[in-house]
């Protein structure tokens, strides 16, 4: 009996110490997590000089991004949806007004109109329904892009209708207002007349804002003037500007992201020198022809012994067996830190319950789970050169993500081992994204063939050269079913 009771009481102390282990264990990850997150993906590469600071390029990359950020938000973003608004108030407000003004002037000089009035009352009520959906669609939907011009067509439609209702409200005050004219169905037919005409300016407005661009007329293709990426696209009739926004819009989607990084070639290999040799002049009287000739042999001679291409392939080679290398390590590394995790059920928890300090919620089991793969992961990240693009608390959130949805190892492992789109690393800001769109034409034309504009960044640019789709000429044959016929063609060394 002494030893169950002794035996009960040594598990009891050793599952208490070892859960008081394992919570000491996570918050030392915890806390070696904190600290080490300002070296995370730090380089050995320093920008030195008089000053008594270094700056790594990692610091570099994040000082141009906020510096890319810190634009102000510019008041004429609101312009247009501010003016539209206005102005689809004002148009919705007229009918209305022409209606309430003689029941409030005169309303005991109206005729009596009835029946009729009624169904008008009712035609005018979904008509305005209509007008005010399509507006609210059409003029009130927040940009998402500032541009450097006006848009022409839109321009066009909110004075086309200013100057409609201005109009109508001109010949109201004349012919109504003035004389205070007692035909009340008369002022309605009036009132539905101006809601049938701002209906077909809504129908020219669709169709000049979203249904002319829609057919292709115009490729583009966009090239990245840093390291050569191309994609071809095709757009219909658009504005420099429009077509500028329409290529942005895709470059987030479809271009990897920039890495100044891995663009230019080593400087082991662009500093080599091309000869190993001086030649000096010593005679005076030196002809044309042998200055020639010298000229000649140094050339041959440089040729022969540049081996920079050589030590190029060599370095590619080398890079891409430690590239595969560093990713092996790292892609173990996640499978065994993955392991080592499991997610608690209800059932299972009720069967067998466990110390609430061994239970950890996402975060906690995403950072007890990091520190085994932490030195894979930022070896391979160092080694392919994406450390700033990936912070020690974007992987710590991503894990987390990852654990909380059940997702796999190589589901966690998708964003690192194949470059993603630009959209994947930007950060949320309101403020958005610098660019400037440089054209020698104005930004308000439209596109044309061989027209060439660029999108510039601090650091890299987008070079777009517009080309008209060709003209297709399909022709019609027709082949007769009964034509479908054939012979055997029989040789002496056939075995047929």
């Amino acid at each position: 009996m002494d030893n169950e009771s002794q035996y009960s009481g040594y598990s009891y102390k050793s599952s208490h110490s070892r859960s008081s282990r394992k919570h000491r264990w996570v918050r030392r990850l915890k806390r070696r997590s904190t600290y080490s997150d300002d070296n995370w993906g730090e380089t050995t590469t320093v920008v030195t000089g008089t000053s008594e600071h270094s700056i790594s390029n990692e610091d570099l990359t994040r000082v141009t991004k906020d510096l890319e950020e810190s634009t102000p938000l510019e008041c004429k973003r609101f312009i247009g949806p501010a003016l539209g608004g206005c102005l689809s108030f004002f148009a919705l407000i007229t009918p209305l007004a022409f209606l309430i003004l003689p029941q409030v002037l005169w309303r005991d000089a109206l005729k009596p109109c009835g029946t009729p009035c009624e169904g008008l009352y009712v035609s005018l009520a979904f008509k305005l329904l209509v007008l005010l959906i399509s507006s609210w669609a059409l003029f009130l939907r927040p940009p998402r892009a500032t541009l450097p011009r006006f848009f022409v067509f839109r321009c066009l439609l909110m004075v086309l209708v200013f100057l409609f209702v201005a109009s109508y409200w001109l010949f109201y005050g004349v012919r109504v207002l003035e004389p205070k004219e007692e035909d009340y169905r008369g002022i309605v037919e009036y009132a539905a007349s101006l809601v049938d005409a701002l209906l077909f300016i809504q129908y020219l407005a669709l169709v000049l804002l979203e249904v002319r661009h829609l057919q292709p007329a115009f490729c583009l293709k966009v090239v990245r003037s840093t390291d050569g990426a191309s994609k071809f696209y095709n757009v219909g009739h658009l504005s420099i500007q429009r077509a500028a926004v329409w290529v942005l819009d895709r470059y987030y989607n479809d271009f990897s992201v920039y890495n100044p990084a891995v663009v230019n070639l080593p400087k082991s290999i662009l500093s080599k020198k091309m000869t190993g040799f001086k030649v000096y002049s010593l005679d005076e009287n030196t002809t044309n022809n042998s200055t020639g000739q010298s000229r000649a042999m140094i050339a041959a001679a440089a040729r022969r012994r540049d081996n920079s291409h050589n030590e190029y392939y060599y370095e590619e080679a080398e890079m891409e067996r430690r590239i595969r290398k560093r990713k092996a390590r790292l892609v173990v590394a996640v499978e065994e830190a993955f392991t080592h995790i499991k997610r608690l059920h209800e059932d299972e928890a009720a069967a067998s319950p466990k110390h609430p300090r061994e239970v950890m919620d996402p975060r906690e089991a995403a950072q007890a789970i990091f520190a085994p793969m932490a030195r894979a992961m930022q070896k391979y990240l160092r080694t392919t050169r994406q450390q700033a693009f990936h912070s020690m608390e974007s992987i710590l959130t991503h894990l987390q993500f990852c654990i909380t949805h059940n997702m796999t190892p190589k589901a966690f492992l998708e964003r690192y081992l194949t470059p993603g789109p630009t959209m994947q690393y930007q950060q949320q800001s309101g403020r958005g994204r610098q660019w400037t769109l440089v054209s020698e034409d104005p930004v308000i034309s439209g596109l044309r063939q061989g027209l060439v504009f660029s999108l510039r960044r601090l650091d890299f640019s987008l070079v777009v050269t517009v080309t008209p789709l060709p003209f297709l000429r399909l022709g019609e044959e027709f082949i007769d079913p009964k034509s479908h016929k054939f012979v055997m063609r029989l040789q002496s060394e056939t075995s047929v």
